[in-house]
This record gives structure tokens, C-alpha cells and sequence, in this order.
């Protein structure tokens, strides 16, 4: 698939290096086999992913961090990158490993929407298929265009067989291994 966008994964790599070095350049993200850019998380953005820093890292397990923005290895067939707002993950999980990190040791990975022509097709459908065929057990989309948050987890390889949604405002779990309450009503503050 790499061969068929003229793009080869370790060219990609090189890319997404260099571009990351330039102050307001998209995030590259490699998914289904073609290049994609990813909108950084400033804003409203940025502030759920810092709000849910406190959340999952400062009040529930200091033992955890959000890191954001880190860039995994994912796609089990098709030789994958993408750079979630967030990967839950232990404090050292990421030493050592660079730009492009081994899903291993993430706990849960989180995305909020953006309001570009892509978020259906990226972070609705393409994503929650990759991060559960990686084996990742938690994806947490914040949907800021339906004030709606999913958590699916219970991944099979192919999907996540468990999907729960719930509006702005209601309280959600994350399930095990995140295993903690999150209320969502401070997520009415950073709608557009």
C-alpha cells in the first residue's frame, strides 16, 4: 500500500521529522497506507487535552502521563504511524524510543475533533479501527461536533466491541486499565 502513494514508511519518517522541527507545521500521521496532516491542538483543542492531563495524570494515578502529541507505530497489517492528542501511558513508557514510539505499555490513546473536512473520516472511522487492530484498550474521542464523548474499548483486533456514548455533561467510565470516572460537563466550556 506505501508503494501505491509513492511514499515509502521510512521516507515518511524522515518527513515527519523535519517537518515536526517547523514552529507551525501540521502533524503528519501515516494511516491505510497514506500520508496525512493533523491540525496541532492549540485552543479550545489544546485545552481538553491539558484539562484531561489533569483528569487521567494529576488527580487520578501520578504514576500514568498523557503525552501528547507522541507519535506510535500502529496498524498491525499495514505498517502505520499516527500522532494522537494523547497516549495514556506509564511515566517511562516512551524513553529511549523517538519520534515514532511501540504502542506496547499504552493504556489509552485520545483524539479531539477538529473542525476540518477530514475528522469523520480520521477520527470517527479510520482511527478507532487502527488503534484497536494495534490492541490498544481504550480510545477516548472527544466529538466537539456532537458534544458527544466515545470510549470503546474491548478490543478484538479488527475493532472495539464496546462503544460507549454519552452527551456533554454526563459522567462516563473509562474502563480498565484507565479505570476512573470522568466527568464530561467542563467539555461545554470548549465548544466552538
Amino acid at each position: 500500500m506505501v508503494e501505491r502513494c509513492g511514499l515509502t514508511q521510512e521516507a515518511f519518517e524522515d518527513l515527519a521529522g523535519h517537518a515536526r522541527r517547523v514552529e507551525e507545521a501540521p502533524w503528519l500521521e501515516f494511516l491505510n497506507g497514506k500520508p496525512a496532516f493533523k491540525v496541532r491542538p492549540y485552543g479550545s483543542r489544546g485545552r481538553v487535552v491539558e484539562w484531561l492531563t489533569t483528569c487521567l495524570c494529576v488527580q487520578a494515578d501520578q504514576g500514568h502521563w498523557l503525552f501528547a502529541g507522541q507519535g506510535l507505530h500502529i496498524e498491525t497489517h499495514s505498517k502505520g504511524n499516527a500522532r494522537p492528542d494523547g497516549a495514556l501511558a506509564p511515566l517511562d513508557n516512551f524513553v529511549g524510543q523517538g519520534e515514532w514510539a511501540s504502542p506496547d505499555g499504552v493504556l489509552m490513546v485520545v483524539e479531539v475533533t477538529s473542525y476540518d473536512e477530514d475528522t469523520d473520516r480520521r477520527d470517527r472511522v479510520e482511527k478507532p479501527r487502527a488503534y484497536a487492530e494495534t490492541g490498544i484498550p481504550v480510545y477516548l474521542l472527544i466529538d466537539r461536533g456532537t458534544c458527544e464523548v466515545k470510549v470503546h474499548s474491548q478490543p478484538d483486533g479488527v475493532r472495539y466491541e464496546q462503544v460507549v456514548t454519552v452527551p456533554y455533561g454526563k459522567t462516563v467510565e473509562l474502563p480498565d486499565p484507565v479505570g476512573i470516572e470522568l466527568d464530561t460537563e467542563p467539555l461545554k466550556n470548549w465548544v466552538r
